[in-house]
């Protein structure tokens, strides 16, 4: 092989290329070296706030919250299984057993990252599957670097963030199921809240609380403290969709139009639900300070407890004079819808404010229920009159009863055009996502049992398994009772 012959120009060349790759190899490795040391000191910050003893208990805190929002789930098979007949007991319970699993594993996959990850004002583009990088608890004052700053401002380890904010997911889809009970296919329902939190909750969730484009509206931004909203009319106007789409139970509306009432199996049930479910909104609205903040968990306590009270008073006092007796299920819906209402305004109105928009709650609960039975939209327990009606309002009672932006403190209008807005955007979005949604499930797996497998019960012909079934008597024991 002939080999080329050097010249004193090519070794100048490749000299310099040498010094100039020194140069290159040791400005990466200092560069390196800086990354390192400030990675290894940004994790000695975190460290150190993990141990600070505010850190420590906000975390404990907001954990304890999240339980509790947990437990409603209980709460709300209780009620939905007692206001539905006990053919379909199994079915119901089974759909809200296994919704959590559901939310789960989508707002793991896409759910928080659409909802909190950095992205831009429609939806949230990083932290899919709960990654990619994040310093919590350092807040954005104190030095916050990752993929989540609109909930950076949260001074708690990134899985207590994303743990609350899962039970909040959880509680929008099971909101969808007593709408829809006593006549939706099992596997329908699984596929549709898979896509309900996965997808849709949290892109309205990204425009309000995830750093969207109402988190800054008209300069004051659309205010939806603990999720009247965000989780409650999500849940109810994805709820809507599907009753319209399944249309009424068999025999709910006689052929001249009137209502046919179908009652509950057990009002035992129902009403330990509803407790249960009062319960749960101790960690649901006083939970949503995620920190450890005594003086605003003890006013958002009282304020949520307080227009509870007023709901049902006010749903039994209405219910008695409309229909002429006190009803248990308006009673429990009351105070249900009293929660609902204060879920958006909970810690920014007074005593008094949660008192009056709980009693407005009350009477707005009852006259839905009745409203949605004449419009003939079958409803079994309730759920779009709870969560959808008094969703919309408790929104609203922010523009009128904020101390500090409302209306009937002095502020002008601005914030109740805001809140307007808002809901008339969420509701549209959702509205129509949900029916585009309803409707690829639809065609995917069917939506509406058939009406021999809804006269026998969803219980028997879709989980071949009954809540209250006839004692097995074995030849055994037959033997033993001839003898």
């Amino acid at each position: 092989m002939r080999r080329h012959r050097d010249t004193p120009g090519g070794a100048r060349v490749r000299a310099g290329l040498a010094i100039g790759l020194l140069v290159l190899g040791l400005s990466a490795g200092a560069t390196a070296q800086e990354e390192a040391a400030s990675d290894a000191a940004t994790a000695a910050l975190v460290a150190e706030a993990l141990a600070t003893p505010e850190v420590m208990i906000s975390t404990l805190w907001v954990m304890i919250a999240g339980f509790l929002v947990f437990f409603m789930n209980a709460g709300f098979a209780l009620v939905e299984s007692g206001f539905c007949r006990s053919k379909n007991t199994v079915n119901i319970l089974a759909k809200n057993f296994i919704v959590f699993a559901i939310a789960c594993l989508t707002f793991w996959a896409t759910g928080f990252a659409f909802m909190f990850g950095d992205g831009n004002a429609f939806i949230g583009l990083s932290g899919l599957f709960l990654t990619g990088a994040d310093t919590s608890p350092l807040t954005d004052a104190s030095g916050y670097e990752g993929v989540y700053n609109a909930i950076a401002w949260a001074g708690v380890p990134l899985e207590a963030k994303f743990f609350f904010q899962l039970v909040f997911a959880a509680t929008a889809a099971t909101i969808v199921s007593g709408a829809v009970a006593e006549r939706i296919k099992f596997q329908s329902y699984i596929l549709f809240s898979a896509m309900l939190v996965a997808i849709m909750y949290p892109i309205t969730g990204h425009w309000i609380w995830g750093g969207g484009w109402l988190g800054d509206i008209m300069g004051t931004g659309f205010l939806d403290f603990a999720g009247s909203t965000v989780v409650h009319s999500v849940g109810g106007w994805a709820a809507l969709a599907g009753v319209l789409l399944l249309g009424p139970r068999l025999g709910k509306y006689r052929p001249d139009g009137s209502v046919n009432a179908i009652p509950g199996h057990n009002m035992a049930l129902a009403t330990l639900g509803g407790l249960v479910l009062w319960l749960g909104w101790f960690g649901f609205n006083p939970g949503s300070t995620m920190a450890a903040d005594g003086a605003a968990i003890a006013h958002i306590a009282t304020t949520t407890a307080m227009a509870a009270a007023a709901g049902i008073a006010a749903a039994t006092a209405y219910a008695w004079a409309r229909i002429g007796k006190p009803d248990l299920s308006m009673m429990i819906n009351g105070c249900l819808a009293g929660l609902v209402g204060i879920t958006a305004p909970c810690d920014g109105v007074s005593v008094f404010g949660s008192v009056i928009i709980g009693l407005a709650a009350g009477v707005l609960v009852v006259e839905s229920v009745l409203l949605f039975d004449k419009m003939h939209i079958d409803d079994p327990v309730g759920a779009l009159s709870v969560h959808l009606t008094n969703g919309i309002w408790g929104t609203l009672a922010v523009g009128l009863f904020n101390v500090d932006a409302g209306l009937f403190y002095g502020h002008g209008a601005t914030q109740l055009i805001v809140q307007a807005i808002g809901v008339v955007a969420v509701g549209a979005f959702t509205m129509v996502t949900s029916l585009i949604l309803w409707s690829v499930t639809k065609a995917i797996l069917g939506l509406r049992v058939t009406p021999d497998e809804e006269y026998l019960g969803l219980d028997r012909s879709e989980m071949g398994l009954e809540a209250y079934p006839e004692d097995a008597t074995t030849q055994a024991y037959a033997r033993a009772a001839e003898a």
